[in-house]
């Protein structure tokens, strides 16, 4: 079995053609889940990248894996799901990245892994190793006679004699290279030309796209792809004051937004005075950014299929995390809002009974590590906190499955380096979590106020019901619930072991 593991960084779940979206076309996407599984509700459990796609690499949850902030390394006594592979002898293949920050206990302190959160994981082979430097997409452009500049970064940035001011808006205007010459084309040009002299052997490819994060800009034709004015306004209260007044936290991040700009030039602190205009065009390109992603696994799909290997591959597409898109007077996904938890998850596996299955139940980030390797028929650690998908593949629903899904992220992000924790919290104050089942939702802050919604009454999180004597109860209920969550999984590499006379037992609990 081939395995074929796709991420695209911080594409909203609502997004797909699949999903519903009135304006997004997602053919071969839809194409994949017609002939795999769609999973509705699927989240990942950490924002922002790194403890996020930690929480992918490790079937962990943060609370066990603790690298909680781009930049917080990963204890290297963890295993992940390219390290596990191995055993069965795949050697798992990087085109894009991986932004896992490695243990700097392992090296000097000199070495460049420990002035750099953008690590390879331990047991990926980087073939495309392009990270935010970007250097070998750059050194592709270099070759088809574009200026480069000294980061991919640098790149994203309208072609020259365009007007970033116009009327069509900042992210109106197309990128300065072709749409075949995009860091996303490259990377699917690659991983074919890699492919292309395994037919004999299995493989495990892991292609990790930064497309649709920002800065939103996409090549012609993506950039133009999507109307404006077909794109509706964001979903949020109508002043930021409004919007602020639900919690201190939320007053305090909105007033002083921080992190990734939401185009070149872009001040992350001007997000609340964008235009109407603006609002709708980011929308428009960032649905054209999806599209060229689709377009380019199109391209794969069908190299896939031509080759023979397509039926005997195991594919998986999702992404770390959403996208606030302006909504709750926000981008980027430093909040507690469904928009940044909720991804897109599509696995077509080679021996499913069941084709163009849609699944509601809750899964998470967590499940996939557990999933890949069922799959290979090896064994799953115990580190991790998820479970195999494999049972919805086949039309069946696991026993005792999850009724919520679980998430966390720390108020300090996106700070940077030297900032000191927002409200004067202490930094082991600073942890959030959050538990949703089919309509409550509960957000505990360590050292703040609870969150508290229905969101049957309230899909757009905008009615806080902690105070409301009325539910108080059922906040009672979700309290003991995230208790029992944290409980139940503590971190068990060791716990199933006793010391005996005879030597080590072991006591495997098979119960689910």
């Amino acid at each position: 079995m081939n395995i074929l593991f796709i991420t695209a960084d911080q594409w909203r779940g609502d997004c797909l053609g699949v999903a519903g979206h009135p304006q997004l076309k997602t053919p071969h996407l839809d194409a994949l889940a017609a002939d795999g599984c769609y999973f509705k509700q699927h989240f990942a459990q950490a924002v922002p990248c790194g403890p996020s796609r930690t929480c992918l690499y490790t079937g962990m949850y943060l609370n066990n894996h603790r690298s909680l902030l781009n930049g917080t390394p990963l204890d290297a006594r963890h295993t992940n799901v390219a390290l596990e592979a191995r055993k069965a002898g795949y050697a798992p293949a990087l085109f894009g990245y991986t932004d896992v920050g490695l243990d700097p206990r392992q090296f000097h302190p000199g070495d460049t892994n420990t002035r750099n959160y953008e690590g390879v994981l331990p047991g990926m082979d980087p073939v495309v190793h392009v990270d935010g430097l970007g250097l070998p997409w750059l050194a592709f452009l270099k070759e088809k006679g574009y200026e480069t500049p000294n980061r991919a970064s640098k790149m994203m940035a309208p072609a020259g004699g365009h007007d970033k001011n116009s009327a069509k808006g900042k992210t109106f205007a197309p990128a300065a290279f072709k749409a075949e010459h995009s860091r996303s084309a490259f990377l699917v040009d690659e991983a074919i030309r890699y492919l292309s002299v395994r037919e004999q052997q299995s493989w495990f490819v892991h292609l990790s796209f930064l497309s649709p994060h920002p800065p939103y800009i996409a090549p012609e034709p993506y950039n133009s792809q999507y109307k404006a004015e077909d794109m509706p306004l964001p979903t949020r209260r109508s002043t930021l004051a409004e919007e602020a007044s639900q919690h201190p936290w939320l007053k305090h991040y909105l007033y002083n937004q921080k992190g990734d700009n939401y185009t070149a030039g872009a001040n992350s602190a001007d997000n609340p005075t964008l235009s109407d205009l603006e609002l709708r065009q980011t929308k428009a390109t960032y649905l054209g950014m999806m599209s060229e992603i689709d377009d380019q696994l199109g391209r794969l799909f069908q190299d896939l299929k031509q080759r023979g290997v397509y039926e005997d591959t195991l594919i998986i597409f999702t992404s770390d995390h959403g996208d606030l898109m302006g909504d709750h007077w926000m981008f980027s996904k430093s909040s507690y809002y469904e928009q940044a938890f909720h991804v897109p998850l599509i696995v077509r596996h080679p021996k499913a009974r069941q084709r163009g299955a849609v699944v509601e139940a809750f899964t998470e980030s967590v499940d996939i590590m557990p999933t890949i390797l069922e799959s290979l028929q090896l064994s799953i650690p115990r580190q991790c906190d998820g479970r195999s998908l494999l049972p919805f593949l086949h039309g069946d629903t696991p026993a005792n499955w999850r009724q919520e899904y679980h998430a966390e992220f720390d108020l300090r992000c996106p700070n940077r380096l030297g900032d000191a924790p927002p409200l004067g919290l202490k930094i082991k104050q600073c942890g959030v979590n959050i538990i949703r089942g089919e309509r409550y939702k509960y957000v505990h802050f360590n050292g703040l106020p609870a969150l508290f919604f229905d969101l049957q009454e309230d899909p757009n999180e905008q009615q806080d019901l902690s105070g409301d004597p009325k539910y108080q109860s059922l906040i009672l209920e979700f309290t003991h619930k995230l208790l029992n969550w944290r409980m139940e999984h503590d971190e068990p590499s060791l716990t199933h072991l006793y010391l005996h006379s005879d030597g080590v037992v072991e006591h495997l609990d098979e119960a689910v």
